[in-house]
């Protein structure tokens, strides 16, 4: 079964826009995983608009599954991943005005950086999971990066799926299967939801984790946390 990591960046966006600390990010994270989710994910960036520095810290011990920090790897990032020593990071090439991912890394372009990168983490004993676009070319190299795993970026897949699900699915399988041809482990995120989501997992069962946030938070404001988790995991069930 593929496992869900709740991504809780939305908890703290909603948290910071009125200052204090309402709701708790926190409590959040660890009723998600009391619920069932497998995993909690962060993302934190340089202006710290939703989760921050302090956040991370907090949250290390809380997390009982998997905790997995995604970002741009610049220092003040790897510093804090080196730290608080995660089960996994996930490197994102997001700039740092950019409102959210929507872009992978160019893996050739950028093997030497990443390979560095992926020797430092790896050292630490933290799993590397590299986010690319699907290009089978791109999976390619985050393997010669010595990446453990791939998480494919799912925004273009979400966007057509509604018109055509089987070519938003069939847009993924080279990526998807060239990630298990070379042996990395695979990943997938971003607008994925209750909708699409069951349909990429049935697609590929082979993905070890995906990793959810803007649609599962807005789902827990219509449905309560508990019900959310229940219909995202029944979507994960092969």
């Amino acid at each position: 079964m593929t496992r869900l990591s709740v991504n809780i960046n939305k908890v703290a966006t909603l948290r910071n826009a009125r200052g204090g600390n309402v709701p708790d990010v926190e409590h959040f994270a660890t009723e998600a995983q009391r619920l069932g989710a497998e995993g909690i994910t962060v993302h934190p960036r340089p202006d710290e608009r939703h989760i921050r520095r302090d956040d991370v810290y907090a949250l290390r011990p809380l997390v009982t599954t998997e905790f997995n920090i995604e970002g741009n790897p610049e220092p003040a990032f790897t510093e804090l991943v080196l730290d608080v020593r995660p089960e996994q990071v996930t490197l994102v090439p997001d700039a740092v005005s950019q409102l959210t991912s929507n872009h992978g890394w160019d893996t050739q372009t950028h093997l030497a950086k990443l390979s560095a990168l992926v020797r430092k983490f790896k050292t630490a004993g933290i799993r590397v999971s590299i986010f690319v676009d699907p290009e089978p070319l791109m999976v390619e190299y985050a393997k010669k990066a010595g990446a453990d795993r791939v998480e494919l970026y799912t925004g273009p897949y979400a966007e057509l799926y509604p018109a055509d699900p089987q070519k938003a699915i069939e847009m993924y399988r080279p990526a998807a299967e060239k990630a298990r041809e070379v042996g990395l482990g695979l990943n997938a995120g971003h607008d994925l939801n209750l909708t699409n989501l069951r349909a990429f997992v049935q697609a590929f069962p082979w993905t070890a984790e995906v990793s959810i946030g803007q649609a599962l938070i807005a789902d827990t404001l219509y449905l309560g946390l508990e019900e959310t988790i229940r219909r995202y995991k029944e979507c994960l069930k092969q």
